[in-house]
């Protein structure tokens, strides 16, 4: 999808919020912590990405919330103790003194949805007067009622987050079409999504796509590799070889994408012998991996442990069924 499409309608700082605002929802605190310094670089103020970490607690909860924003504090200190002098963007406005906060935050929908909007709200307001409420007075009260980021930036915060969850569909379409009315283009969105197929996954950048009506991206690309490494192993080196195996195995599937999975087998009828089913998302990914720096050591410290290897290439039969293999593992 993403090399199919080289213009970019998002720009730089929009592109940094969207990403860090995904992987914060996502709970991915690893790469959030690499992304956090390309947002700042790209032009996010500090208060801009904390305003759309307070946001996301709406969405994705507080735990999520409260580790994306300590990540962003440890991360502007180190910045600072370096010399970086991140932009600080404009000061929190934790007060609203809106006299009726329902009210105030019934208006802000109605102007994200361009619609009237009941009071309550019709099926889960009418059920349930509390959450119709905090939807109102907190969400698009509270929160959006702050200037440190305009209803398009939290829309965009909105679509971010609930693209990178799973189950939420019908409110991701709800907030599509209030993007749409803050100015948010159809080329915007399909790079909304493409942002979220490199950081989150093609699953859940489809189900936005569906929602666009657009065509889903192959969940595996037509080039993508299957290979069953046979492997016999020096009796003595046995211990020494699996500890570094599972050291390669684990590194590879953390560290690299394209790397779906190197899953390691013995069979205990045959000593000494070890079996690796390998499946990378396409050949670009294959060769990336084989100039990781963990394959690289895996292979030079292990070169005097094996005995004889042999690589079968396999095909799939059924591409989409593999793509689900180890989906049921909870």
């Amino acid at each position: 999808m993403s090399a199919q499409n080289t213009t970019t309608y998002l720009s730089a700082s929009q592109q940094g919020l969207i990403t860090v605002t995904a992987l914060a929802a996502a709970g991915d605190m690893e790469n959030l912590n690499i992304q956090i310094p390309a947002a700042l670089d790209a032009g996010l103020s500090v208060s801009e990405i904390k305003e759309a970490f307070v946001q996301l607690y709406a969405y994705s909860g507080f735990p999520r919330s409260l580790n994306a924003i300590m990540a962003l504090k440890a991360i502007v200190e180190q910045r600072s103790a370096s010399g970086f002098k991140d932009a600080a963007g404009k000061a929190d406005s934790p007060e609203n003194n809106a006299t009726d906060k329902y009210e105030q935050g019934r208006r802000v929908l109605e102007t994200l949805t361009g619609t009237f909007q009941k009071k309550p709200a019709p099926g889960f307001g009418e059920f349930s007067a509390r959450i119709d409420a905090y939807l109102k007075e907190h969400l698009f009260g509270d929160i959006f009622s702050s200037d440190i980021l305009s209803f398009q930036q939290r829309e965009l915060v909105t679509i971010a987050a609930l693209a990178a969850m799973t189950g939420i569909a019908p409110q991701l379409k709800a907030h599509i079409g209030m993007g749409k009315n803050t100015g948010i283009t159809e080329n915007q969105l399909l790079e909304v999504a493409q942002l979220i197929e490199k950081h989150i996954g093609r699953r859940y950048a489809n189900v936005m796509l569906g929602l666009l009506h657009k065509p889903a991206i192959p969940l595996l690309d037509a080039d993508k590799m299957v290979r069953i490494s046979a492997i016999e192993i020096v009796p003595q080196f046995k211990a020494e070889y699996l500890e570094i195996l599972k050291e390669e195995a684990s590194a590879s599937m953390k560290k690299e994408p394209g790397v779906i999975a190197i899953f390691p087998m013995e069979n205990p009828a045959c000593e000494n012998h070890i079996q690796i089913v390998e499946i990378y998302a396409n050949k670009q990914a294959y060769e990336a991996h084989l100039q990781s720096p963990h394959f690289k050591y895996y292979k030079e410290s292990t070169l005097k442990m094996v005995q004889s290897l042999r690589l079968i290439d396999q095909t799939a039969i059924d591409a989409e069924t593999m793509a689900d293999i180890f989906i049921k593992i909870k």
